[in-house]
């Protein structure tokens, strides 16, 4: 999906912020993104994304810049004036009210009739699963109880768009994949825009239509999950999203959007040309664990294939996570699928490797 700041729902133009008018910890933000759509900050802690959604919701000031909702500025409209869902990380629940009286709050703001209020509150709950729930106080429900009393009540008045801070950040890892899907499905059903901030760069792909990765206070790439995945732009982007491979060299030949990268000791190997500009520069290049191969049978035409020994083997249930020592680096990981009939291997056997020129990417040194 890409929206141009003419068709977005929400826009942030130029926009910059700083505590302490010397340190820009958010700069020059343009970011436009379209109704309906689920966009994630992802980023490591003090990137800015937070910064961007605090920003959005009305608790943070711009320094400078403008943003946009449903296209009229809203910098000078307070928080309660923006029509915005919020869901926290630490569910910010009324705790001496019951998960009724939770949800009526936005809507006694608003000064909803009862009636209208108790409709909206039950088709809310029922979102959730947790109609049953209705006279519980937050104290008496466990933490993924307390996150969809959270949820329910962002969405009670029917915003058009929510924002949702490390939402699941509290929950144990089953639980939190489980919500994942909840959270999914329930921006499909409602049609909803979503803007969620997460660290959790597993989460940013699951859930979202587009990923803005963050960092120093930039959007580094902004695309679908696939695209960040499998075409990362620069060097961080390679290392923060998915475990990557990262070989150092220098460029012995560019042409037709293919490098020619000579590592440490000595090895030539051919990668796409994505974020380098001259011969004899220095490069990193990244290449996924799990395109990598061992098995001669197996090993694709046209393949680089390069010496390796093992230096480690870890055992994680569906796949074996294999350090290999590869090119000068011991720090070479290759997934090999835990499937019947799979060869094993052992640590400090010599092995070769190989992987096809399209699925290494000569990137900007790190």
């Amino acid at each position: 999906m890409t929206t141009s700041q003419g068709d977005a729902f929400v826009a942030f133009e130029h926009v910059q912020k700083s505590y302490d008018g010397v340190s820009l910890v958010v700069k020059d933000l343009n970011l436009s993104i379209g109704k309906g759509e689920f966009l994630t900050m992802l980023g490591p802690s003090g990137s800015g994304k937070t910064t961007t959604l605090m920003m959005l919701a009305g608790f943070e000031t711009a320094t400078h810049g403008e943003i946009r909702l449903a296209g009229q500025p809203i910098n000078q409209v307070p928080p309660h004036k923006r029509g915005i869902g919020m869901v926290f990380q630490n569910y910010a629940l009324f705790p001496h009210m019951t998960v009724g009286e939770n949800l009526s709050f936005p809507l006694e703001v608003r000064g909803m009739a009862k009636d209208a209020r108790e409709t909206k509150i039950k088709r809310a709950l029922d979102m959730v699963q947790m109609g049953s729930f209705i006279n519980r106080r937050p104290a008496q429900l466990s933490g993924g109880q307390q996150q969809r009393i959270a949820l329910a009540r962002a969405l009670v008045f029917d915003p058009a768009l929510v924002l949702m801070d490390e939402p699941l950040g509290a929950l144990d890892k089953q639980l939190r994949e489980h919500m994942q899907f909840e959270i999914k499905h329930l921006h499909e059903s409602l049609g909803i825009t979503v803007v969620y901030v997460t660290h959790d760069q597993g989460e940013a792909l699951t859930m979202s239509d587009r990923v803005a990765v963050f960092n120093d206070g930039r959007i580094q790439q902004l695309a679908p999950p696939e695209d960040l995945y499998e075409r990362p732009e620069n060097s961080f982007v390679a290392g923060f999203i998915g475990e990557n491979n990262k070989l150092t060299g220098v460029i012995e030949d560019l042409s037709d959007g293919r490098a020619l990268v000579r590592l440490p000791t000595g090895e030539l190997i051919e990668a796409t040309a994505v974020n380098v500009k001259e011969k004899h520069a220095r490069t990193m290049v990244s290449v996924r664990p799990e395109r990598v191969e061992f098995r001669p049978e197996r090993m694709p035409e046209g393949a680089h294939v390069l010496d390796a020994e093992v230096r480690e083997i870890i055992y994680m249930g569906d796949i074996l996570r294999t350090r290999l020592k590869v090119a000068g680096t011991e720090e070479f990981v290759m997934k090999i699928r835990n499937a019947a009939g799979q060869a094993r291997l052992e640590k400090g056997q010599k092995i070769r490797i190989g992987w096809l020129p399209q699925d290494a990417r000569a990137l900007d040194p790190m």
